[in-house]
């Protein structure tokens, strides 16, 4: 099986998703008290449990967009779009409803977005 990088346009922008999305939860899973801090979040004291759940969300996001990237098959793409899109309606209720309308969050919202259009524009044949 050998390592696929796109040449196609559309591809290309849901690969680097792709890529974005491995980086993000590599980070998570190796580095998972800076992942935290930098959400806004922290552990109790004398508890770690945040840092399990940490690293396994992180894990979950980097090994879907491993195979993303292995595999290079559009409903693979699918996938990561889907979940960043419901992660942005997330954010967005949350927005709405629990009063977090910050600077931060508009850019992570941003990101979210981003992230769920590439590979959602391809699997569906706009780009």
């Amino acid at each position: 099986m050998e390592f696929y990088i796109p040449t196609e346009t559309g591809e290309l922008l849901a690969f680097s998703a792709a890529i974005v999305t491995a980086l993000f939860g590599l980070f998570a899973l190796f580095a998972p008290g800076t992942a935290l801090k930098l959400a806004g979040l922290q552990t109790r004291e004398g508890s770690r449990e945040g840092y399990a759940f940490a690293r396994s969300a992180g894990g979950f996001y980097a090994g879907l967009a491993i195979v993303a990237l292995m595999m290079a098959q559009s409903w693979i793409y699918m996938g990561i779009g889907g979940g960043f899109a419901l992660a942005a309606f997330g954010r967005i209720l949350s927005l709405m409803s629990d009063g977090s309308f910050s600077l931060k969050n508009l850019v992570v919202l941003l990101m979210q977005v981003g992230l769920a259009a590439l590979p959602l524009a391809y699997a569906f044949g706009f780009i």
